[in-house]
């Protein structure tokens, strides 16, 4: 186990840097530069931004270096916890992403402990039960929950809840907290106000672990260990539990690692439907205004979050199912 975790590492070093080099091309890969943007934006306000001023403004970003200059600064500031300054916002990317990035987490963690939680017993429950009544409910709302998209099921479940109960489910904190300090009833106020969007995030998540884990259940209580342990006398509950679902699990937990990561971008959307403050927001417009710094912070934390997420699920693989490590050995 011990050579499985170090071999896993040293994979997952190798790829952070291999994204930090993908990201930091990816933002430079569009003409121009924020610079650029900036004097097109100053030209449609009637401001003109003479070419010394604009060499000025390139030379105090570093934005004349060569890019891999550009890079090499980047990259030391990040291993000395900086994230560099955004030319965007005029301000340290961790201060302009601060809370935000915070709020990311915490919507994508608790997507995934909704899908996790909702997703694997309807799975095993349409397994078992498979054709019957709840296995064809369970279909039917699962493929609606692929259907439709995130932002429609936001407007419509927040008009229903603010219909029925006057309670306006947008943003994450009350206006009384948003800048109090933490307190248990600041967390009180997060938790109720994180409901929606993360029923709404983990819906699709929700619906396609289902039929994976049905899918690879069926598969599994259909092999021949399986009639073995029925013909010794073992309760069906013992059975599916022993061996079946923790074999028809290990796709469920591979595709972990890419879940979170496919939330946090897939909130882009819902931060602007429900009024939400997370860094899909500030990812946009630095996009929008070639902020390299900014936006390649968030590229890079999303790389770095499937990567940490493949991490975990390869160790809980090889935990869950020895037959893993064993083979790599």
């Amino acid at each position: 186990m011990l050579a499985f975790f170090v071999r896993r590492v040293i994979y997952a070093i190798i790829a952070m840097w291999a994204v930090s080099v993908i990201s930091f091309v990816i933002i430079n890969l569009p003409a121009g530069d924020f610079v650029t943007t900036y004097i097109a934006t100053q030209l449609a306000t009637g401001n003109l931004i003479l070419e010394d001023e604009a060499e000025s403004l390139r030379e105090f970003y570093g934005l004349n270096d060569p890019v891999y200059v550009q890079y090499a600064k980047w990259m030391t500031r990040i291993l000395q916890g900086q994230l560099g300054f955004s030319f965007e916002f005029e301000a340290p990317v961790r201060t302009v992403l601060g809370m935000n990035l915070l709020n990311t987490v915490l919507l994508g963690a608790g997507a995934v402990l909704f899908i996790w939680t909702v997703a694997i017993p309807i799975g095993i429950y349409s397994a078992v039960k498979q054709y019957s009544p709840g296995d064809y409910i369970a279909t039917f709302f699962g493929f609606l929950g692929l259907g439709i998209p995130d932002f429609l099921i936001a407007l419509v479940m927040a008009w229903v809840i603010f219909d029925t109960t006057g309670f306006l489910a947008t943003d994450l904190y009350s206006a009384g907290y948003r800048t109090a300090p933490w307190s248990l009833a600041k967390i009180w106020d997060l938790a109720k106000h994180l409901v929606l969007p993360v029923v709404i995030l983990g819906t699709a998540g929700t619906a396609t672990l289902v039929r994976i884990t049905r899918a690879n259940l069926l598969d599994e209580l259909k092999k021949p260990y399986v009639t073995t342990a029925r013909a010794k006398g073992l309760t069906e509950w013992q059975i599916i539990m022993k061996y079946p679902v923790r074999y028809a699990l290990n796709p469920v937990i591979s595709l972990t690692a890419y879940i979170l990561p496919f939330i946090i971008s897939g909130s882009v959307v819902l931060s602007y439907v429900l009024d939400l403050p997370t860094i899909g927001r500030d990812f946009l417009r630095a996009l929008t205004a070639q902020d390299i710094y900014l936006s390649g912070a968030v590229i890079l934390f999303s790389g770095w979050l499937t990567i940490i997420g493949t991490f975990g699920s390869d160790l809980l693989l090889a935990w869950v199912d020895p037959r893993i490590r064993l083979e790599e050995d």
